[in-house]
């Protein structure tokens, strides 16, 4: 009755388990990136790209980074600070796709 008695309850332990890990959430579907890594955005928070480093900018925007962010640290300090978010067009690499991704997250 002893043997029985451990291996009901390893049983249940495992039903348990079991039901467990079927009912949670996938983190992402085969083939599909977790949304964190599709989405980075932070709720409520921008970006300056005239005084954010690259690493924050790689960061905080969508489809940059940590090259395209340089790149954009050196378009600033060669040319002066970006006058409005559409300027951000000029860094090679960066274009109205990325820029329509991330303008609701940057600032001046």
């Amino acid at each position: 009755m002893q043997n029985f008695s451990r291996l009901f309850g390893r049983f249940l332990a495992l039903l348990m388990l079991t039901s467990v890990a079927c009912t949670a959430p996938a983190a992402f579907a085969v083939g599909e990136a977790p949304a964190a890594v599709v989405q980075k955005e932070a709720v409520g928070e921008k970006v300056n790209i005239n005084s954010a480093s690259a690493d924050a900018l790689a960061e905080m925007l969508n489809g940059v980074g940590l090259a395209k962010a340089e790149a954009i640290v050196s378009y600033r300090e060669t040319n002066g600070p970006f006058k409005t978010i559409e300027d951000l067009k000029n860094v090679k690499g960066i274009g109205e796709a990325t820029l329509e991704k991330n303008r609701h997250l940057i600032s001046l």
